[in-house]
């Protein structure tokens, strides 16, 4: 029979061309060579865990499996966080990891519920050091000098949407939301829901277009592990920043929160909204609560790959710089 008689398979083929793949090999390498050159240690941790993260929009994964004969609960980590923090309070040294992260109902256009995320730690970095890191590491990869752009959530916030986040009233963030034409959401008396929804639409498409630009000082609403800080107006703000790259979230940067009684209470207060908004509650990581209190001062960032390779070559969807989208995997 001759090849032109063969009926050829279909929808097998990878969501990413060869010469993306190529690419992306490269931007691996980079990556792992800037750290291999300052020392950081490379290191892997599981991607299945007994605890859950807590976190009410970061929907994890869960999977059944049998351990010794019992069947049990497992959830595919949604970062390396948790158990990288273990690590990093028993050996106190700089370290980082490249590795697949999941989360439930991700998917869209930059959005995979499988994705890959760069995370690393750097003990004795405050958030300026390591956003200086982080600008090495994109003039690194783009070739060329990356400087950072500045800029605090709240005056992000005055200039695009015309109120100040953290001094505003609900009726005022409400209003707000109504004039913009996003006011037929089901948000309740949900404050940072409301803030999220404006930012997300209002200000976030705008950021990072002449420069990679890094958003700081965000509502304590949003500190999750960071510690929180009074700002020079007073305002209670988490240590934290974002990192955009042409209106696309591409990092996120904590100053470590070090409390191991502080970071029960934000577990027990994210299962307790949980319970509110009727989302399952998720089982805390009691060995990362006593952890906690052992981390060094430190600094650390998760940085999605898969986005940061977007922005580099110009893809217009993340299936264009991954194996396989959801859809296809």
């Amino acid at each position: 029979m001759s090849n032109s008689h063969i009926v050829q398979p279909t929808g097998y083929h990878p969501t990413m061309s060869l010469e993306m793949a190529f690419k992306r090999a490269q931007l691996m390498a980079t990556l792992r060579h800037f750290f291999a050159e300052r020392q950081v240690l490379e290191v892997q941790t599981p991607l299945m865990s007994q605890a859950g993260n807590t976190d009410v929009f970061v929907p994890s994964i869960s999977t059944n499996i049998t351990v010794a004969d019992k069947p049990k609960t497992y959830y595919l980590h949604t970062s390396p966080e948790f158990a990288m923090k273990r690590m990093l309070a028993t050996w106190k040294v700089a370290m980082y990891q490249i590795c697949s992260v999941f989360r439930d109902n991700e998917v869209g256009r930059r959005h995979n519920s499988e994705f890959t995320m760069l995370e690393w730690y750097r003990p004795g970095f405050n958030l300026e050091a390591l956003a200086a890191e982080l600008s090495d590491l994109l003039a690194v990869v783009y070739g060329q000098p990356q400087p950072l752009a500045h800029y605090s959530y709240s005056q992000a916030f005055i200039d695009y949407v015309g109120i100040h986040p953290l001094s505003a009233n609900l009726e005022l963030i409400i209003n707000a939301a109504n004039e913009q034409g996003l006011g037929g959401l089901d948000l309740g008396e949900d404050r940072q829901g409301w803030l999220d929804v404006l930012f997300s639409h209002l200000v976030e498409p705008n950021l990072g277009h002449d420069m990679p630009t890094i958003i700081t000082d965000y509502p304590p609403a949003t500190a999750a592990l960071a510690k929180l800080e009074i700002d020079e107006q007073g305002n209670e703000v988490a240590k934290r920043f974002e990192l955009y790259i042409k209106g696309i979230e591409i990092a996120n940067a904590y100053d470590e929160l070090a409390d191991g009684a502080a970071l029960q209470a934000r577990f027990e207060a994210d299962n307790a909204e949980r319970i509110r908004r009727g989302l399952p509650v998720m089982p805390i990581d009691e060995r990362l609560v006593a952890a906690c209190d052992e981390l060094p001062a430190c600094s650390g960032i998760a940085l999605g790959v898969d986005r940061l390779l977007m922005v580099v070559t110009g893809a217009a969807s993340i299936d264009e710089v991954i194996g396989f989208g959801i859809g296809q995997a």
